[in-house]
């Protein structure tokens, strides 16, 4: 099948498979959990350190200490799928995330809670690259833009629905039922599992057991946990320059650097480095990497914006930044069908100039700025978000073989997951010092999002390294072409350099 047929066939043969929505519907119902619980909890740190007697800083480890765990266990998942196979995986993670939830709601002091928080963080560790590498494989290079949409739902939806949740249970309820929350979405998640999941687990005959990398395990790991703490302890104590944050950044970049040297050497490591080789997982890794700071680190600031300078309540918080969670959702429409047809470059080009202009009106607003028409540029910077996120997580996957999924899903999800981190304390030390340094908070405000903004526009050009329409038509040829051989349904791996 030649590139131009593919253009011609898209709009009837480039439909998501039936068998492919059911995989993700049954997926993003246990997905839900994570997302909720990470946005609900977000919003009700202040909250909690009142309600357990302890400070901010103590509190902090609720979210650090599950981030901390779910950098050390999306490495696992590419030893666990191929050694147990993807529905035993998920199934489990679930399970474990259900135990972590019960047993945080019946915290009964701070050590507790974030003694559960770390269990959940290793469940949902799992959850996420399982996820995302069961639809991709079911998908088999095929209409890939339509795919990312549902695997990209419990992301678009969370912003919308976490913090209003959130806020109304911390306004209303015990804190404690921010854990109940995610109980029905894992008992639902594993009725469904068990019964519609295809059995994939790996047959032990005819070849040996998929072995864990012990050695690359206790490198990545540990690197990237120590990194994620290290960015951490950068957004709450005295900047990049404290020891705090210098001694776990090196050795994360220690870490890091010795398990990449570690894994080009060895043929079956936990994590396959050598795809950052290729264009489509490269270039998204690295734009996932950098809209840390243009996306996460906005995040940041857009709530405490709200809350500092205008002076509401969190739910009140989670009620304005609920256009920004609609804009993105919208988006998803659009974009996933168009990089289908186009690839995932220019629209995130355009996805990154529209953030761009729609933080601009925030590096001028103040305390009296009119609500409606702040609606309306999150409104458009949610569109802009969305064009964003789905083009390039698209974009990691094209070309890639059925055994390369899982190794790219580690891979991309650990670049967004540090990059988020570093991002959000970039941010967070920028706020600090301009405020210290400015007139005031809201010069400092402004100076941050001025630095969002221009964030944006490096993220921008990096977009342009992405894939184009010819490396997504020449991938949907040679998927089409390897279903209707006789050979395994494998499209192979597609470079683009």
């Amino acid at each position: 099948m030649s590139a131009n047929t593919y253009g011609e066939d898209a709009p009837g043969k480039d439909r998501v498979d039936p068998a492919v929505l059911k995989t993700a519907l049954i997926l993003v119902v246990g997905a839900m959990a994570v997302v909720f619980d990470t946005t609900i909890v977000s919003v009700a740190l202040h909250q909690l350190a009142t309600n357990l007697h302890v400070s901010v800083s103590t509190i902090q480890w609720v979210t650090t200490g599950y981030m901390l765990a779910l950098g050390v266990a999306v490495p696992l998942s590419t030893w666990a799928l191929a050694r147990f196979g993807g529905k035993r995986v998920w199934m489990f993670a679930l399970a474990v995330f259900l135990v972590g939830s019960i047993g945080s709601s019946l915290a009964w002091d701070a050590g507790s809670l974030i003694a559960w928080r770390v269990v959940q963080g290793l469940g949902g560790g799992l959850m996420l690259p399982v996820m995302t590498t069961l639809i991709m494989q079911a998908a088999r290079g095929r209409a890939l833009g339509r795919t990312t949409t549902w695997v990209a739902l419990p992301a678009l939806l969370g912003p919308i629905l976490g913090p209003l949740v959130g806020g109304a249970i911390i306004t209303d309820l015990s804190w404690r039922f921010m854990f109940w929350v995610n109980v029905p979405f894992c008992i639902v998640g594993l009725i469904l599992a068990g019964r519609y999941l295809a059995d994939d687990r790996p047959s032990d005959t005819g070849g040996a057991r998929a072995r864990l990398d012990v050695r690359g395990l206790a490198m990545l790991g540990p690197g990237i946990a120590a990194a994620i703490l290290g960015l951490s302890n950068a957004g709450t104590e005295h900047g990049f320059g404290h020891p705090g944050v210098i001694a776990p950044l090196a050795v994360g970049a220690l870490l890091l650097v010795a398990f990449v040297g570690y894994a080009l050497r060895r043929s079956e490591a936990l994590v396959d480095v050598r795809l950052l080789a290729t264009r489509s997982v490269g270039s998204s890794s690295a734009v996932l990497f950098l809209s840390g700071f243009s996306l996460y680190g906005a995040m940041l600031l857009l709530p405490l914006y709200y809350q500092e300078i205008r002076g509401v309540s969190a739910l009140a918080a989670g009620v304005m930044l609920v256009p920004q969670g609609v804009g993105t959702l919208l988006s998803r429409q659009i974009a996933g069908p168009l990089t289908d047809r186009i690839g995932a470059r220019w629209i995130a080009v355009v996805g990154f100039v529209v953030v761009a202009a729609a933080t601009v009106p925030f590096c001028f607003v103040d305390a009296t700025s009119n609500s409606w028409l702040l609606a309306l540029w999150l409104l458009i910077r949610g569109v802009g978000l969305g064009a964003v996120t789905m083009p390039v997580m698209t974009a990691s996957y094209v070309g890639l073989d059925r055994s390369q999924i899982a190794h790219s899903s580690v891979l991309t999800r650990t670049a967004q997951q540090i990059g988020g981190s570093f991002g959000t304390a970039v941010l967070a030390v920028i706020l600090e010092h301009a405020v210290v340094g400015s007139s005031g908070p809201m010069a400092g405000f402004h100076v941050a999002f001025w630095w969002a903004t221009g964030f944006s526009l490096v993220a921008t050009a990096l977009c342009l390294w992405l894939p184009g329409r010819k490396q997504v038509h020449a991938a949907a040829a040679a998927a089409a072409a390897a279903r209707t051989s006789a050979a395994p349904p494998q499209a192979p791996a597609l470079t683009g350099r």
